[in-house]
């Protein structure tokens, strides 16, 4: 499937994958070969995603991921992982010093849209511990839920807040 949607155009191809941060023992024991299997041949970026399950469902999420440094051993050239709702320390991506890192800004299941500025202060408090060239804001997992008014209000603060960090740090 992914072989296909590379010969399909597809500029970034992601895996998402619940297991490792629901069960990080029994992941540790295969995680490696099945991420680098599943994007084995693949040339363009590659991203596995972590969650804990959509904001809608799950909204008592742990503060953190027991199964995050192992992931800088993988193929996968991104790492995509929710940080907002679940209050991650932005000193977790330490964990990842050679991975592009999706870092979730918008807490999904928060019925108000963030402010620009919060989320220029979530990207702040991520980049004392990555640097800017390897930080992609993002949305935690599970926009699908949301109303689309306040999915896209939450989208734009993403976008002015990354863009009010950009001009702070000159890129």
């Amino acid at each position: 499937e992914v072989l296909a949607l590379q010969a399909a155009g597809a500029d970034v191809i992601q895996i998402d994958e619940p297991h490792m941060a629901a069960h990080p023992a029994q992941a540790r024991e295969f995680y490696k070969a099945a991420i680098d299997g599943a994007i084995a041949g693949i040339e363009v970026s590659t991203v596995v995603h972590l969650c804990f399950g959509y904001a809608y469902v799950v909204s008592d999420k742990p503060s953190g991921y027991d199964f995050l440094g192992e992931l800088n051993d993988c193929a996968a050239t991104a790492i995509s992982i929710e940080a907002a709702q679940p209050k991650l320390e932005p000193d977790m991506l330490r964990l990842l010093p050679d991975k592009v890192v999706l870092y979730g800004v918008l807490d999904l299941g928060d019925q108000e849209a963030e402010t620009p500025e919060r989320v220029a202060d979530r990207l702040r408090g991520a980049l004392q511990h990555i640097e800017a060239e390897r930080l992609v804001a993002a949305p935690d997992c599970g926009m699908k839920y949301l109303p689309r008014p306040l999915a896209f209000a939450k989208l734009k603060a993403l976008a002015d807040g990354a863009r009010i960090v950009r001009q702070e740090i000159g890129k």
